[in-house]
């Protein structure tokens, strides 16, 4: 399987956006993070096409950084008219540094920190999306404090279920995100936000999993949200002016993989959202969606270096790399499918049920298992497809292990955007 952006060359290399993998690891080193920039733009500009055609003005999609964080996705997002929503401080800082307008950031998070709250009301992000009541007050007195008045969003449990994993279902009543709507606390919380002096109550925000191939959940949120803002409207006599539907919608890992292509899933959530507005006799209120998985997860490849091929008789065969849960730690987490093939070749004998082992010292150090390798050896270059999201952006330190560099590829040209860290790097906070 060969996700957008990739092919094989007459060589017998895998090329991504017409540059040669095998070259790319000969050049940058490995593990690496190969991503596609000309993908991530046209991911993009899909979205923001759909919303112009659509959407009101004040309708705009917003990257989720928490897929990918760093100073040139900013840049891109900002180059492509995009919002971005961040969860935390240093999500915030990055996107600040790269210029991002702060008026156009989201800011999430179940447990903000006084600090990181006050970073957001002196640069002036756009919305503050409050997830509980403790943090309303904190907030509202900072705001009072630092002579503010904050636009705020509440994020709400719409009890949507996903059909996704365990752990990456967010919409249910028993999720540490958001007020529940079961209970009475969402409306609690706006009774309460109403009374705060220095917040303004501007969106109510959902986000029911990620992953997630079904547009019928997300219609199902649609209107549940709404159903919501016409009962604050009915009780409190107060309009509520943004919907925020979150983000969800799942890449491609693998062949069994199905995902909705952009515009698949936009239009029964615009159908559900204006049907929903008619027959709650509510003013349409602006629309925001915030995808990660979707912009950057297919854009990206990570190579790595084959090292030692061992081969345990009648039990299995395990192929090395030189990288593993330290910048791929999601088939540790949840046992994540991905797509590998041999960057190297094309043409060979292929090696059945391979598991694909990383260099760390544990034993669920895995990449893959059950796979199916052309002719693997020591100082091939091993590909992992749909890496784009969540793997630089979990990856970690192990066992002192460095962290890899991120090249971006556009029209067959690559750069770094993210350098390789060094052993100086590993001791820059150690004293």
């Amino acid at each position: 399987m060969l996700t957008k952006g990739l092919r094989i060359g007459d060589n017998g290399h895998l090329f991504i956006e017409d540059c040669d993998a095998v070259e790319l690891a000969k050049e940058y080193g490995t593990p690496l993070y190969v991503m596609n920039e000309t993908l991530i733009c046209e991911n993009c500009k899909r979205y923001k096409k759909f919303f112009s055609e659509n959407f009101s003005k004040a309708s705009f999609p917003c990257y989720a950084s928490k897929a990918l964080s760093c100073l040139e996705i900013y840049r891109i997002m900002k180059e492509e008219g995009m919002g971005v929503d961040v969860v935390s401080g240093g999500e915030l800082y990055t996107a600040l540094n790269a210029g991002f307008p702060a008026e156009k950031i989201f800011f999430h998070g179940n447990n903000k920190t006084e600090q990181e709250l006050r970073m957001a009301i002196k640069y002036g992000v756009g919305r503050v999306i409050v997830d509980n009541l403790t943090e309303l007050e904190v907030l509202n007195e900072i705001a009072q404090e630092m002579n503010s008045n904050v636009n705020i969003g509440f994020r709400i449990k719409p009890g949507i279920d996903a059909h996704t994993h365990d752990y990456i279902r967010t919409g249910q009543i028993d999720s540490k995100f958001g007020f529940a709507l079961e209970n009475g606390e969402a409306k609690e919380a706006v009774r309460l936000a109403l009374e705060c002096s220095n917040l303004t109550l501007c969106q109510v925000h959902c986000h029911i999993g990620s992953q997630i191939f079904d547009t019928q959940p997300f219609a199902d949120a649609v209107k549940v949200m709404l159903t919501f803002i016409a009962e604050v409207k009915n009780e409190f006599g107060y309009s509520i002016k943004e919907f925020n539907l979150g983000g969800g919608l799942g890449a491609k890992y693998t062949e069994a993989d199905a995902p909705l292509e952009i515009e698949e899933y936009l239009a029964p959530v615009a159908k559900a959202f204006y049907e929903a507005c008619q027959e709650l006799c509510i003013e349409e209120p602006s629309f925001h969606i915030e995808p990660g998985r979707s912009i950057v997860g297919e854009a990206g490849t990570t190579l790595y270096t084959i090292g030692n091929v061992k081969e345990i008789k009648d039990v299995r065969t395990y192929v090395s790399v030189d990288g593993g849960m330290c910048d791929n730690i999601r088939y540790a987490l949840y046992k994540a499918e991905y797509t590998v093939l041999n960057a190297s070749k094309n043409e060979g004998t292929v090696l059945k049920k391979v598991t694909v082992a990383g260099k760390c010292c544990e034993s669920g150090d895995l990449l893959k298992e059950n796979a199916d390798l052309t002719d693997p050896k020591r100082g091939d270059i091993l590909a992992v497809l749909t890496t784009g999201a969540y793997n630089y952006s979990m990856a970690s330190n192990y066992n002192r292990i460095l962290r890899p560099a991120i090249v971006m590829v556009k029209n067959g040209r690559s750069r770094v955007v993210v350098q390789r860290e060094s052993y100086t790097d590993l001791l820059n906070n150690d004293i």
